[in-house]
């Protein structure tokens, strides 16, 4: 935990540096499971999350953080992520790169390069993203539809539907639908649905924790924005 803060305090200082010419936000939340493409990476269980986003023009920048429980030696996960976002017409698109960090256990890491695309329709919005992981170790592929529509100033409704695959091991659909409320200027809640159609046997693995780690869930998650 102490390079975790470490860590934390050297990328606010580097944002810190650049805030008065760019916009800096920061958000800190508290969930009742935290899910990743449909599986819990918490093993079921509460997870404290935060992060730190820098944006100027066309760039972005963040880091952020959550505890995990994987039944290893890993209880918490930094990911560090950079990129652009340019538009075209109405078109809005998100290029970046994504590094995925466990400091108590390195085999773990791994980097994603991000591709995604959104367009307005009416108040909402309809989008996909494309993710591939750069390492050969985690040769996998995540590709995902998704929308969003404001039913008022402060409730939203929003869902998406992903495909991850791994290669020569095996695939599994996932799909997430929920609304958030802002209940201030600062915090929110957003209660969502998860599920997966994750067969152990397409990965070759036996036993239940794989199910249970990927089976349909509700997640609640309070957030505090900055």
């Amino acid at each position: 935990m102490k390079k975790l803060l470490l860590a934390a305090t050297a990328v606010t200082a580097l944002f810190a540096a650049g805030a008065a010419s760019a916009e800096v936000s920061y958000n800190v939340a508290l969930t009742s499971d935290y899910v990743f493409r449909g599986i819990s990476q918490s093993d079921e269980n509460v997870a404290l999350q935060g992060g730190i986003d820098w944006n100027k023009d066309l760039f972005y920048a963040g880091a952020w953080a959550s505890t995990v429980d994987f039944g290893t030696d890993a209880d918490y996960e930094v990911d560090l992520y950079a990129g652009i976002k340019p538009t075209a017409g109405n078109f809005s698109f998100d290029f970046g790169v994504i590094y995925y960090a466990y400091p108590q256990e390195d085999d773990l890491n791994a980097t994603e390069l991000k591709a995604a695309v959104s367009y307005p329709m009416g108040a909402g919005s309809v989008g996909a993203a494309y993710y591939t992981n750069t390492d050969d170790t985690f040769d996998t592929y995540y590709a995902e539809i998704n929308g969003a529509y404001p039913i008022n100033d402060k409730f939203a409704v929003s869902g998406a539907f992903g495909t991850y695959e791994v290669a020569d091991a095996g695939s599994y659909g996932t799909w997430n639908l929920g609304g958030s409320y802002n209940i201030t200027d600062v915090f929110s809640v957003d209660v969502r649905y998860h599920d997966t159609d994750f067969k152990r046997s397409d990965f070759g693995l036996g036993g239940s924790q794989a199910y249970n780690l990927t089976k349909e869930r509700v997640a609640v998650t309070l957030k505090a924005a900055f």
